[in-house]
């Protein structure tokens, strides 16, 4: 491969959240530091433990090398960087730049469009699981989650439940969804014929879509995106979507998220609701490293890095079915996230999932508790990183946590 996904870089003092708050009680969910003899191996916040693609560390330089950082204009080729990319891998027609506006992360997108389309005791209907992040912005706001859940079918697919969504919307009175696509932590990556029943049952019930579209560049052999707005005209015109090339170039820590919204009614109401706080506003740096990202070199290095994430998820989800046959997983058709569902293997063995995942953090497996995405015996698992570690982490679960 031209671009590097073996090294191991050690990100210990550099800020990251997935390695230096382990062991440190801050938000809640932070694994346990492990046992003495073992290193920490972080595969439960979901970034990449990969360097960034070149393009995007060299926009970062070039603008880093001018000192003055003043006030600035968002430059034409931010808007025409998106429009191309778009074009280019999700197959979008007619996006433009009138369509596109910063956001200070997709959560503060989602907020934004939560608190212009809905009253506080207002319903806001979820999928479960569900990226727990949506369900905290729903409550936080006073809103009500009301979950429709996903369920498997005979290949253990996740499925969207249609009737069941009908339902929910109509006894509550709901009349907005979020919407994730591709599924975050299910790894799903809609079907058109998925997408089109959704939004059928949407538009008979009058809701809104805000559509998280985050994990949009992460999809595996057999598997396209399909934007929600580009399902039909009605989607087109009642979607709030959000984007941002963080998932796929490792980029959180810049803060770069951006809304696609068509209508101008929908989009002048989530806009101005964002600028009334005056935090909305980007970094100049993160508009570099998008254009950089965004880029041929760009492309290139998320072909080969979708290529690594693939072998990933193949090689974890086949071991697993090898070696714990009472431990349900999926491969993902997108993200690279897996979620484990323990409750044969716990009900079998007499364990909790407290247990389980206290089990994986004593020898340095850093997994997530799943009970946070509504799966309540189940364990989130970041497979994007160095093949050699995941590896080492497969094997400590056999050696160390999934035994008789």
């Amino acid at each position: 491969m031209k671009y590097d996904f073996t090294s191991m870089i050690d990100r210990v003092g550099k800020d990251a959240s997935a390695v230096d708050s382990v062991g440190i009680r801050n938000w809640g969910g932070e694994p346990d530091a492990p046992r003495e003899g073992f290193d920490f191996i972080p595969m439960w916040v979901a970034d990449m433990n990969f360097a960034t693609s070149p393009s995007v560390t060299r926009a970062i330089i070039e603008r880093a090398q001018h000192p003055l950082f003043g006030y600035y204009l968002t430059r034409k080729e931010y808007y025409e960087s998106i429009i191309r990319w778009h074009e280019t891998h999700h197959k979008t027609v007619g996006l433009t730049a009138e369509a596109i506006g910063y956001e200070n992360g997709v959560h503060g997108g989602v907020t934004s469009a939560i608190e212009t389309l809905t009253e506080p005791g207002d319903k806001v209907l979820l999928h479960s699981p569900v990226y727990t992040g949506f369900s905290a912005d729903v409550d936080m706001l006073g809103r009500q989650s009301v979950y429709s859940a996903l369920k498997k079918d005979e290949n253990g697919i996740y499925r969207m439940d249609f009737e069941d969504m009908d339902k929910r919307i109509r006894e509550n009175h709901i009349h907005t969804v979020i919407f994730c696509s591709p599924h975050n932590p299910a790894g799903r990556v809609w079907e058109r014929w998925e997408l089109e029943g959704a939004m059928e049952v949407f538009e008979k019930n009058q809701c809104f879509v805000i559509s998280d579209e985050i994990w949009a560049d992460i999809t595996y052999t057999g598997h396209q995106h399909i934007p929600t707005q580009m399902v039909n005209d009605w989607a087109r015109q009642h979607t709030v979507a959000f984007y941002a090339p963080s998932k796929t170039f490792n980029l959180a820590g810049l803060v770069g998220s951006y809304h696609v919204i068509y209508s101008p009614y929908l989009r002048d109401r989530v806009t101005a609701h964002g600028a009334r706080t005056h935090y909305n506003s980007q970094n100049v740096l993160s508009m570099h490293a998008l254009i950089g990202a965004y880029s041929e070199e760009g492309a290139e290095w998320v072909e080969e890095l979708k290529q690594v994430l693939e072998a990933n998820v193949r090689l974890a989800t086949d071991f697993i079915h090898q070696n714990f046959p009472d431990v349900a997983v999926t491969m993902p058709q997108g993200t690279y996230m897996l979620f484990l569902d323990l409750t044969e293997y716990c009900k079998k063995h007499g364990k909790t999932i407290g247990q389980m995942l206290k089990a994986g953090w004593d020898v340095g497996v850093g997994w997530q508790d799943g009970r946070a995405f509504q799966g309540p015996c189940h364990i989130r698992v970041n497979v994007a990183l160095p093949q050699t570690r995941l590896n080492e982490a497969l094997r400590r679960m056999k050696e160390y946590i999934f035994i008789d």
